[in-house]
This record gives structure tokens, sequence and C-alpha cells, in this order.
């Protein structure tokens, strides 16, 4: 008789129904839960949708579980700190979802049930997506989701879902395009009105509260009830527009090119496009806010290399220069920050994301290797320890972030606190000779430039502020060098941002390809050990019958992975193989490899976003821009090239050709798009060097006189194996060029060819120089 009654009533018997089941699961947890009235303090969140028993006893579970002790992540909470309201994202393994584990809002993760809710109710879905250290996020968590009005006219009207772009990027990328194509912009948060059929018909990123709010017309409120209104009245024009939005992101994002691979744009195109927009006074390009990555500095260095083009190598110094100089940099403690809200690089969003850091750490590697300049590899040393120090789990994989806000001694959660200073708090730290280094090296003032506190930056030079001081540049080194560790180590006992512990496969991947190649150019044997160490996590704790997962949370791992999961560990296990000379690593690329053929390739050229047996969504990605994050297709067109190069199977290199004809379109219309994929078009289009040194059993240290060449020269398009004599046979497996090629004289030989045409082998280091075209500096 229940599916009969009116809707109205059915809500209120069904209210009083979840009432007595709320009670009822208290009594039943007395047993479990040390502290009852614990039990009994969480209740439904207003006008949310009835539970069953057994879902209301596993939130409760959860959420004794996930408090123990910590502070709810929302300001309805009782006397005694417990939260007033549980939701279903409580039994979330993402540190995301579960912040928002305590709204009032009846928030459901992406599934099925969400959306079969939705069709039964004949509700639209309103879709939530952000990430754990997102400000924006924070913000509209406060000013909405956290709000009981709003909260509770999104639990009566609306199946409220909520997403982590970071573990399903898959999801995101799909309703992304969507409010790109309505709004000509996207970002995060990103919120989007569905369809029960999954269908976006509207959508935005941040919204404030309520008309007014930070000066604009229309609220979130009120965009709500006008969508709901809109839903109900006008259901056929809803579905229309739904309709021709999903067609349009189908068109989006699935790219068919008719071009060959030989029209591929020339780099150049691309370099007069940089040019045209370089900001010459700060780097990078003239606008704000200015991200590390508007500006292909790894693109700029290989065409300099080819073409001697001075303008390619300034744009690319000024900019790893400018950015290291500014507040976008953390002069304390290391790493980059994720963006600057300023053309200086002064003012960052103080979030740290462990993929800027992993391709800025390679970025600058590249930059010292280009141009000799001891600045760039003592940064990307800074990146590296930063890592190791604070991004680093036990397991050994990386973390994924830290947020831009922070508690200040008030108790009052600000952006930045945690990294600026003001002089009175210099001052309580620094000597007095310190104290006068810091001032003038850092630019720190009595009134700040960051809501009266410093952001410390680059304000002076070395040369400059020694004279100044009256002491030599050692001297000040070593002044500079003392106050960081001190400001470091008082940094540590302030309340610290929030740090994301799960860890992200592509991300790990892009780590371990920054460490593998920092530890070879730079001798760490620390950095090499981090890379190993976290390869062997991936390998051993995110594979799962031969598939491999996206993401790992205390000891949880979830949802299959994504191109650029497999993408960026094969480039990093590469990476790892070239770096320590075990074959595992390359053995191990080799099997992802064959998983993406087989489940990721579009036969007529490039791969999807997600498997073949992946869930169905309203459109299949076929990943082409490069952001952010590069492309699973700008990444592993140069993973086939390089597979091919080491393995000599030419089915490498075909299927190469099929992905660069594929995206040849795009490559010529909107070179920019796809700029990393240019790293894979100089790589093929290069007489790439086969690299091998042959070394005494145990003692491969002896290819040092060689290796040091290669540390001090950019040649990126390389692939090189070091390796015992007497592993060449079992090597030969994998790498059929090394077979054959043994020690001349029992002393360590060095083999170069191209094309699998061999000059003479030398034991000469100067004249190995001489044959890959290096010098030493």
């Amino acid at each position: 008789t229940y599916g009969q009654t009116p809707l109205t009533l059915r809500r209120g018997i069904l209210g009083s129904f979840v009432f007595g089941i709320l009670v009822c699961s208290s009594a039943l947890l007395a047993a479990d839960l040390p502290e009852r009235a614990h039990a009994n303090s969480l209740g439904l969140p207003p006008n949310a949708q009835p539970r069953t028993q057994a879902l209301s006893v596993r939130l409760l579970r959860r959420a004794k579980l996930n408090q123990d002790g910590k502070k709810p992540r929302t300001k309805h909470v009782q006397a005694n700190g417990d939260p007033v309201f549980v939701n279903r994202l409580v039994l979330e393994s993402s540190p995301y979802l579960r912040q928002h584990a305590f709204n009032p809002v009846d928030f459901m993760p992406w599934g099925d049930e969400a959306f079969e809710m939705a069709k039964v109710l004949n509700r639209p879905v309103l879709l939530s997506v952000g990430y754990s250290t997102c400000h924006w996020c924070h913000v509209m968590e406060e000013e909405s989701f956290d709000d009981v009005e709003i909260a509770s006219y999104l639990n009566a009207n609306y199946i409220v879902v909520k997403v982590d772009r970071e573990e399903r990027p898959d999801v995101d990328a799909v309703y992304m395009s969507a409010v790109q194509a309505l709004t000509g912009r996207g970002g995060w948060p990103m919120t989007v009105w569905l369809t029960p059929e999954r269908q976006p018909f509207y959508g935005g990123t941040y919204f404030p509260a309520r008309d007014g709010d930070r000066g604009t017309r229309t609220g979130f409120l009120t965009l709500l009830k006008q969508q709901k209104q809109r839903f109900e009245t006008n259901p056929q024009a809803v579905r229309m527009t739904a309709q021709r939005l999903t067609k349009t992101v189908r068109r989006r994002l699935n790219v068919r090119s008719p071009l060959s691979s030989s029209q591929l744009s020339p780099v150049m195109e691309l370099v007069n496009g940089y040019y045209g927009q370089f900001d010459h006074r700060f780097g990078g390009t003239r606008r704000a806010p200015k991200f590390p990555s508007t500006l292909p500095i790894r693109v700029l260095l290989r065409h300099h290399r080819k073409t001697n083009d001075q303008r390619a190598l300034k744009m690319a110094e000024t900019t790893l220069t400018k950015m290291a100089e500014g507040g976008i940099y953390d002069q304390v403690g290391g790493g980059f920050h994720r963006y600057s809200t300023d053309e200086k690089w002064l003012v960052p969003h103080f979030e740290k994301m462990l993929y800027d850091n992993a391709l800025l750490a390679r970025t600058y590697t590249e930059g010292y290797l280009s141009t000799g300049n001891g600045n760039f590899s003592a940064i990307t040393q800074d990146i590296l320890d930063y890592v190791l120090k604070e991004m680093t789990a036990p397991h050994g994989g990386f973390y994924s972030a830290t947020d831009a806000d922070s508690l200040t001694p008030s108790n009052h959660r600000e952006e930045g606190w945690f990294f600026t200073w003001t002089v009175p708090e210099l001052r309580a730290l620094l000597t007095q000779e310190q104290m006068d280094a810091v001032r003038r090296r850092y630019g720190v003032t009595e009134t700040g430039n960051f809501e009266r506190r410093n952001i410390l930056h680059i304000k002076e030079s070395k040369e400059r502020v020694a004279n100044s001081l009256r002491i030599s540049i050692s001297e000040l080194e070593e002044r500079l060098r003392q106050a960081r560790k001190t400001l470091y180590e008082s940094r540590r006992k302030r309340p610290a941002p929030i740090l994301d512990r799960k860890s992200i496969t592509a991300w790990n991947g892009m780590m371990i390809a920054a460490f593998a190649h920092a530890g070879f150019v730079f001798e760490r044997p620390d950095y090499l050990r981090a890379a190993q160490k976290a390869a062997d996590f991936i390998l051993n704790e995110l594979m799962v019958d031969g598939r491999l997962m996206r993401s790992f949370f205390e000891g949880t791992v979830k949802y299959r992975g994504y191109l650029d999961d497999y993408a960026f560990l094969i480039d990093g296990l590469l990476t790892l193989f070239e770096a320590t000379g075990q074959s595992k690593w390359l053995e191990s690329s080799m099997m992802l490899e064959s998983t993406l053929q087989a489940q990721f390739e579009d036969k007529t050229g490039g791969f999807f976003m997600t498997a073949n047996d992946h869930e169905t969504l309203i459109a299949r990605e076929k990943p082409s821009y490069d952001g952010a994050i590069p492309s699973g297709n700008s990444v592993h067109a140069l993973n086939l090239l390089r597979l091919h190069a080491f393995t000599t199977d030419d089915r490498y290199r075909q299927r190469a050709e099929l992905l660069f004809g594929a995206f040849s379109k795009s490559l010529a219309d909107t070179p920019s798009r796809l700029s990393q994929m240019f790293l894979a078009t100089d790589f093929r289009e290069d007489r790439v060097k086969e690299i091998l040194i042959v070394v005494p059993k145990a003692n491969t240290q002896l290819a040092n006189p060689f290796l040091n060449y290669l540390r001090s020269g950019f040649l990126p398009n390389a692939v090189l194996v070091v390796a015992e004599q007497d592993r060449l046979v079992e090597l030969s497996r994998w790498v059929p060029w090394v077979e054959g090629k043994l020690m001349l004289a029992g002393s360590p030989t060095a083999y170069v060819c191209e094309a699998h045409v061999c000059q003479k082998p030398t034991t000469d280091p100067k004249e190995f120089a001489r044959l890959v075209g290096l010098s030493a500096r």
C-alpha cells in the first residue's frame, strides 16, 4: 500500500519510520559503541530520504570509527562534540568524500543507487565534483552544503551526488566537458544538474549561496529552485537540452582525425605562439593567475637543442628562474604551490599538489641539463627533499596533496597562514645576523605582502645582499641555510594544512619518474631508493587480478585504473629502468602496456580514458588536452616510442603512428592543447641514440666516467642501458640489441647506436661523449 500513498504522506510515514529505526539502531549498537549517547546523537539530514535499518547501522558504526576523537568537519555538532547529521559518504574511502560525511546534505556517492532513486522519485540529480585540497570547494561547503536551509531544500527536491575528481577522472572529464560547453570555462568545485538518465542540462562551478553574496545576482539556492521548477514544468525542454548537450560532450571527447600523421604541425608554430604570449619580465604567459604549466618548458628546451633558437632558451630560463624566486615556491620548506594569483608569481594559491611537484622536478632537472644552471639543480633537489619529508607514506607511495587552508592561533581556518610570517615572528626565531639576511634576501617588511604577513620570495640577489651586509656569498648562504632550517622547524609546530593521504597511481608514476631521473642525474641513491620503493608499492598493492587500480587509502584500493594511471606508471618504470639497469622495471612496463593495448586502445589510433569493461557513461573520452596534467595519450605516445627503441618490436612504433594520426588535426590546428605530445614527436623525428654501457659483474660504478657526460648535458632522445656483462644474454630477451656486445679487454665499454646501426665500441669516455654529441662542463 505504501507505493499507492500520496508522496507527501509517504514522506511523513517514512520520516516517522526512520526515526524509529534510528532509535532501535542506537539500542542495537549500544554493545558495539562505548558511548551510547553517541549512537543516539546521529540522525538523518533534514528532509532526507528514509534509510533501511541495515544502512543506518552501517552509517552509525562507520561514523564512530571515522570520528574517534577527531573534530567533525561541520558546524552542526552537539554539546559533546558529536556531529548532528551523517550521510552515506561516511562509508567511502576518499578523504574528500569523508569531508562531507557530516554535512546536512544527504550526499550519495556516484553509482546506480543514486540514479535509480532519482528515477523512482522523478527528481533531478545535482552532481558536485571537487577534491580534498580545493579552497573554493571548502568555501562552497561552508556556505551551501553545511547550510541547513539549502540542505533541506536539496534533500527534499534533488538527489545529491558527490564525486572526488581525483578518484573518478572519467566522471569529472565527461561533465567538465559539459560545463565548458555551457559556460566556456571550467574548474572546481564543479556543479552540474543531471537528468535521472545521467545527462547534463545545466551547470557551472562555484556558486555563492544566496542572491547578492560575493556580488552575484543569482545565488545557489535560487538556482536550485529555478532548475527544479524547469525540470518539473517543462520536462520535454529539459530532455531536449540534455540530449543536445550529451551529443556535444560525445563529440568533444572522442577525437577522430581525418588527417594523416605526415601532416603534423611543426613545433615552430607552437614556439611562436608561446613567444607572442610571453611575459618578458616575469616569465610564463602575460596573464594572471599564472600556472606553472602554462608555458611547456620541456618543449622549448628540446626546440632549442635542435635549432639553437635563443628565444626558446630565454623563455624557458626566465620562467624557471622567476617561478623559483616567487612566493609560488615555498622558500622555507621546498616544493611549489598550485598557482600564482598575480603575474609576478608572488601570491600563490597555497595548496600543494603531488603532480605539480613531480612535473616541475623533472622540468627543473632538464633545465639544469640544458643550461648548467646550479640553481635549477638546487630547486629540483629541494622539491624532492620536500616530497621525501612530507609527502611520502611509510608504505613507500606518495600522498596526493596538502590543503591551502590551515588553522590560525585563534582557531580560524585561513588560506596561507601556515606559510607566512610577521616581522615579530621572525625576530623571535632568528639571530640578528640571520634576520638581516632574511629581510634583504626574502623581501620581508613590517606591513607584509599578504594580509599583513610576509610571503617569502627572492627580492635581491645573493651578490647584492652579501655586498650590503659586507660578507662573503658563502657566509650569506650559511646564514640563510641556518635561518631556513630554524623557520622550517618552527613552522612544523603550527597546525599544518590538511594532508590528503591517499595515493593516486598516475601521480605516483609521475613522481617515480621524477625521482628516478633526478637520482640518476644528481647521483642521489636516496632518490633512486624512493622511486623503487614507490614502484614496488604500486605493483604489489595496486595490482588486482592483473589490473592496475586507481587509488589507495588506509589499506583500501578503489577503482580500476584509467589511461593516465597506466601511461604515467609506464613512463616512471621506463625511467627507473634506465636509472638502475634493473630489467624488472622494463618487464613490468611491457606487461602494463599489453593491458593498455587490450583494454584501452582505439583501433583507429589513440587510447580511451577508460577500459572496455568500465562503467558506461554518457560518453567515452579519448583524452586530447594537456593541461595541468598532460593527457594519457601524450604521455603514452612517447612510451610507445621508447618501448620500440628498447625492444625493436615494430608494433610499438606502428601503434604510435596511429596515435599521431588520430590527433594530427588537433596538433595542426591547436598545437598548444597538446603541447606535451610534441615531446613524443621530437623523439620520433630525431635520430634516437641507443646507448649501452657494459661493465664487470657487480661493479656498475665503473660506468660513471661515461655516465657523467649524460649527467651534464641534455640528450632527451636516447635510451640507456647499463648492464653487467654476465647479464647481457638474459637482458637480450627484452632488449635484443645488447646481445653479443661485450667489454673490450676487460674494461667498461660503451656502445652507441642509431637505428640499430652501431658505432665502433669504445673504452674512452671522451670518445663516448663525442659519439653522443655531449661535452663535460
